[in-house]
């Protein structure tokens, strides 16, 4: 079950007596977890049913012992253990699959990554309740992502606003919303966010970003090149060397896997590179003005340029802006 489907069936208040929210992407516990509550109980129930416990400071023995307890003057009572990764015994929890209160609900948030599959907890779960894997959204998959959940409150976004949102704030899902959510407040339904919406009221840059950059990298404009890296230097706080290395290191390695495709169709870089079609046929023409000799240098130079940037073969007596328009010269000729 994905998590749409979840979320319905809980805002339905179809509730299952378990609930074990495990993987590598937060947010989607967080939300699962803040839905169940919201809808499982009304607000003056929660004071007495409502348990809240962090994995750190509980163990198996408390957790069976309240999800077996009756609720007080209510239809059901909500345990909800969050940061389950740090409970050293969760695994103890199989005693409790076939004693649990079906009345009761219990919540699992089991974050940063999966529990282990082969152990008797995780597979017994799913015969009381709900095993749900929270994945992350891969980085070629944000742009969509943040299409789908733009429309699902109401407003459109240009292609080039999503990328932009997905190259400055990354794969961080919570830090997506938040940023989407603060425009929903200042802009109007049914508004089409664009580049400038996010430059104007986030603080993104249209035309000085990495993503821009990369861009500019790739075409082998030099020009556009060096004025983005200019804008960079003076405001260093949120382009650091450190993020741009590995943005240009993926456009190299992209451009080498074209070069030594056994296929040269659009349709096979897009499904080989798990990309946009468009995106792949950008990389495609892109990639004609580097031969496989001069990326391989370039890969090179940008490990010589991250070593640097950690302090490695670096007295100090470059700034990062030095570094980065060094590097940036290397690469360009």
């Amino acid at each position: 079950m994905d998590y749409k489907a979840l979320l319905k069936e809980i805002r339905s208040k179809h509730f299952k007596p378990f609930y074990a929210l495990h993987g590598e992407e937060p947010y989607y516990i967080d939300l699962i977890s803040d839905a169940i509550i919201e809808h499982a109980l009304e607000e003056d129930e929660r004071e007495f049913n409502l348990m809240v416990l962090y994995g750190r400071d509980v163990d198996a023995v408390t957790v069976m012992s309240e999800a077996r307890s009756f609720p007080f003057m209510g239809t059901r009572k909500v345990i909800v253990i969050r940061e389950a990764q740090d409970m050293k015994d969760i695994y103890e929890l199989d005693k409790l699959i076939p004693n649990i209160n079906p009345d009761n609900i219990v919540v699992i948030g089991h974050k940063y990554k999966a529990l282990d599959g082969k152990r008797k907890f995780t597979k017994d779960v799913a015969s009381v309740g709900i095993n749900f894997k929270s994945d992350k959204i891969r980085d070629y998959q944000l742009p969509e992502w943040i299409a789908s959940y733009v429309k699902s409150e109401g407003f459109d976004i240009t292609s080039k606003a999503a990328a932009l949102l997905a190259d400055f704030l990354g794969n961080d899902l919570s830090r997506i919303v938040n940023e989407l959510d603060k425009l929903a407040i200042v802009l109007e339904k049914g508004t089409r966010i664009s580049d400038i919406h996010i430059e104007e009221n986030i603080g993104i840059s249209k035309d000085y970003n990495i993503f821009e950059l990369t861009n500019a990298v790739a075409a082998r404009d030099t020009l556009k090149v060096f004025q983005i890296a200019d804008y960079f230097n003076k405001n260093p706080k949120d382009h650091s060397i450190v993020v741009i290395i590995p943005s240009l290191f993926k456009l190299y390695a992209n451009m080498m896997r074209v070069h030594f495709a056994p296929n040269k169709s659009p349709d096979f870089i897009s499904n080989s590179l798990g990309m946009h079609p468009f995106a792949a046929k950008e990389l495609m023409k892109n990639a004609a003005h580097y031969n496989p000799k001069v990326l391989a240098r370039n890969v090179a130079i940008l490990h010589e340029y991250d070593l640097k940037s950690k302090g490695v073969g670096n007295t100090g007596a470059f700034s990062e802006g030095d570094l980065l328009r060094e590097m940036l010269f290397q690469l360009m000729n």
